[in-house]
């Protein structure tokens, strides 16, 4: 009689952009490391925490490269394989990039774990990468304690129409594309408190490719932007106030998945959330009056959330229409970019 195979994410200590390094610990980490030398086609590096790196390698063609991994956030393993590949290419389109190949990253314990679920993680990812249009090419594999897969991702773009974090402008308004609230959701679903609707929301926004990035490069009055994922909105908000040396002021209801708000109301959300304050609360102004659930959502961690986009304020409304003719139906404002130091600034 086989023995049934354990459930993915009782293998794993943390799940999704949830497992991430939290900001403060990953400064602290790299704050040791020597800068890098001056390359004169290096186009975006590490130095305001951009989704991925840019080598300009001719007038017209500039590769985007990035890779994202991490262990599972759902049990059914080609949602697994599906969502991590997602997720990975987020950062290729963030850049205004359109993706080339992917190479997958695959750490597993075999002796847990079969041949046939391994296999279906890997389809799922294949999957998502043949809806992008694009082959995974190759990648690398070893015997993981945790299950953990993820994506080599590349991408083409135009080197005059890169997107970066650092270029909001004073009087932009930020559109987010995808609600917020997958941190919640999952630490519902690996409570075993999730229903089915909640369940199906957490799988429609994390599968949910953001091909929109790709159309934004060189779009008028697009001026800056970055996906939301591990740090949450508060936290990468404050890395766009940053690399624009502007402030950021968001709402504090952004919307939300369906199901998340009574979630989150009873006390549901992951430690990382709790990680990713304190590691930026000193660059961030709340109402005296937030509750803490509310808070919690805003740096909620976002497995393959969606983009934030700061673009001219009467350029916004286009920009929604086009991001809700692509899919993005709960797209929406959330805040504006005013002239002030870098923070963040949460209003009512």
């Amino acid at each position: 009689m086989n023995t049934p195979e354990p459930r993915l994410t009782s293998l794993a200590h943390g799940g999704g952009c949830g497992c991430k390094l939290a900001p403060a610990v990953l400064q602290d980490i790299l704050k040791g490391i020597p800068q890098a030398a001056v390359f004169a086609d290096l186009m975006v590096g590490t130095e305001t925490s951009d989704d991925a790196a840019v080598w300009r390698l001719n007038d017209r063609q500039a590769l985007v490269a990035t890779t994202d991994f991490f262990m599972p956030v759902v049990d059914d393993p080609f949602d697994f394989g599906r969502i991590a590949a997602t997720n990975a290419l987020s950062d290729v389109y963030a850049m205004g990039a359109t993706p080339i190949f992917a190479l997958a990253l695959v750490g597993m314990p075999v002796k847990i774990l079969s041949a046939d679920t391994i296999g279906l993680i890997l389809q799922g990812g294949a999957a998502v990468c043949a809806a992008a249009g694009i082959p995974v090419a190759g990648g690398h594999s070893i015997d993981s304690v945790e299950p953990i897969y993820g994506l080599v991702a590349l991408g083409l773009v135009h080197p005059d129409q890169v997107l970066t974090n650092r270029g909001a402008r004073a009087g932009d308004v930020l559109i987010l594309t995808k609600a917020l609230g997958v941190g919640v959701l999952s630490a519902a679903f690996k409570s075993g408190a999730l229903e089915p609707a909640g369940y199906a929301a957490l799988i429609a926004s994390t599968t949910r490719l953001n091909t929109l990035g790709a159309r934004l490069a060189g779009r008028a009055g697009v001026h800056a932007v970055t996906d939301v994922t591990g740090f949450g909105l508060l936290g990468h908000a404050l890395e766009m106030a940053r690399g624009s040396g502007l402030t950021v002021e968001l709402t504090a209801q952004p919307p939300l998945l369906d199901g998340v708000e009574p979630l989150a109301a009873a006390g549901v959300c992951t430690g990382a959330s709790g990680r990713n304050w304190d590691s930026y609360a000193a660059g961030v102004d709340l109402p005296g009056d937030l509750p803490d659930w509310r808070r919690n959502l805003l740096t909620d961690p976002q497995t393959s959330g969606g983009l934030l986009i700061s673009v001219a304020a009467d350029q916004a409304g286009t920009l929604l229409d086009l991001a809700r003719a692509e899919g993005f139906d709960r797209a929406a404002v959330v805040g504006r970019v005013v002239d002030g130091p870098a923070r963040v600034r949460v209003v009512g």
